[in-house]
């Protein structure tokens, strides 16, 4: 899948794929970033120095004009980029990031909406209107950074997402989850919640349409064989998850990625 573009009103949206790269970006024109996807690699952020990452879904990220980015992952993930010239905007204030570049996890609202805007942009009928106003909606976000940063539960979920990118094929149960970790049902809930922006139910089924997106640039592949090596029900079950959020179907999914 190519990256997806919308500009519109001064604001430019990018859905970038979940696929290997290594880019540099000048970042000339202020940006926010939701990730979508879990993610690893090497990135520098204004300076030459780089480090490793792992960018959990949820994330949102807050970069002013004239930070210099440069990001490598052998994976890729799912990003969603909404950049904004304030020259465009009038009223859309200078990000006050004290010139640097913030991040935010497990930031639900965020999450949502660049689900939201992933759907729209990739719906094989295009919303304009619906577009701009979720992407509207999502710069509004940027008065998180006047805020103090929620603590997260990160470190304590982090065997919980590699068990499910391992077994998502499987049925998993949010009391089996929880229990291995030696929590409370309700204690999970909420501390997964926190460090991803999206419960267990939801992070599951999106792991699940992810690998089934994976699994449809296979031609000869029958969707029937995809649904059951994925974890869904039935391929139904499988149409239904893609149509709500990717407002197309697994068969239009194929045709669109050109297999």
């Amino acid at each position: 899948m190519p990256v997806v573009t919308h500009a519109a009103g001064g604001l430019c949206l990018q859905l970038l794929p979940g696929a290997p790269y290594s880019a540099r970006d000048p970042v000339q024109s202020q940006s926010m970033g939701v990730s979508l996807q879990r993610q690893r690699g090497v990135h520098a952020i204004g300076s030459d120095r780089r480090v490793d990452f792992d960018t959990w879904p949820g994330v949102l990220a807050c970069t002013p004009a004239g930070i210099d980015v440069f990001s490598e992952s052998a994976q890729g993930g799912e990003y969603l980029v909404l950049r904004w010239r304030g020259a465009a905007l009038t009223d859309v204030p200078e990000a006050d990031v004290h010139g640097r570049r913030v991040e935010m996890a497990g930031h639900r609202q965020a999450l949502a909406l660049a689900l939201r805007l992933r759907r729209l942009m990739l719906a094989t009928e295009a919303d304009p209107l619906a577009l701009e106003h979720a992407a509207l909606v999502l710069l509004s976000l940027r008065q998180v950074y006047h805020e103090t940063p929620r603590r997260t539960a990160r470190a304590d979920m982090a065997r919980v997402l590699e068990r499910i990118a391992c077994q998502f094929g499987q049925g998993l149960a949010l009391e089996q989850l929880a229990a291995d970790e030696g929590l409370p049902v309700l204690r999970f809930l909420r501390d997964f919640s926190r460090a991803t922006g999206m419960t267990p139910h939801a992070y599951i089924v999106e792991t699940r349409m992810q690998a089934a997106r994976s699994m449809l640039l296979e031609a000869d592949r029958p969707l029937a064989d995809i649904a059951c090596a994925c974890g869904f029900a039935h391929q139904s079950h499988m149409g239904s998850v893609m149509r709500a959020a990717l407002g197309m179907t697994p068969t239009q999914y194929r045709q669109l990625s050109g297999t």
